[in-house]
C-alpha cells in the first residue's frame, strides 16, 4: 500500500508541475513588475475557457497531493 501511495504521489507531482507550467501568463509588461500589479487590483475578471480549466485542474491536483501526503504520513506512523 505504501508503494502504491508513493507512486500516485509522484505521478501527481509531475501532473501538478505540468499544470502550473501550462497556465497562461498574467503579466503584460515590465511595468507591472515594478508597480506590483497595482493596476490590476480593481480589474476583477473571472477566468474563462482554458485558464479556468487549468486553475480547477491545479486545485484538484493540489488537493489530491495533500490527501496522498496525509495518507502516507498516517500509513508510516502505524
Amino acid at each position: 500500500m505504501y508503494n502504491l501511495l508513493i507512486t500516485l504521489l509522484l505521478i501527481d507531482c509531475v501532473l501538478i508541475t505540468i499544470a502550473v507550467l501550462m497556465q497562461p501568463s498574467k503579466t503584460n509588461d515590465a511595468m507591472s513588475a515594478l508597480t506590483g500589479g497595482a493596476d490590476d487590483l480593481f480589474a476583477k475578471q473571472k477566468p474563462r475557457g482554458f485558464e479556468a480549466f487549468m486553475q480547477k485542474t491545479t486545485l484538484i491536483l493540489g488537493i489530491i497531493f495533500f490527501v496522498l501526503s496525509l495518507g502516507l504520513v498516517w500509513l508510516s506512523s502505524h
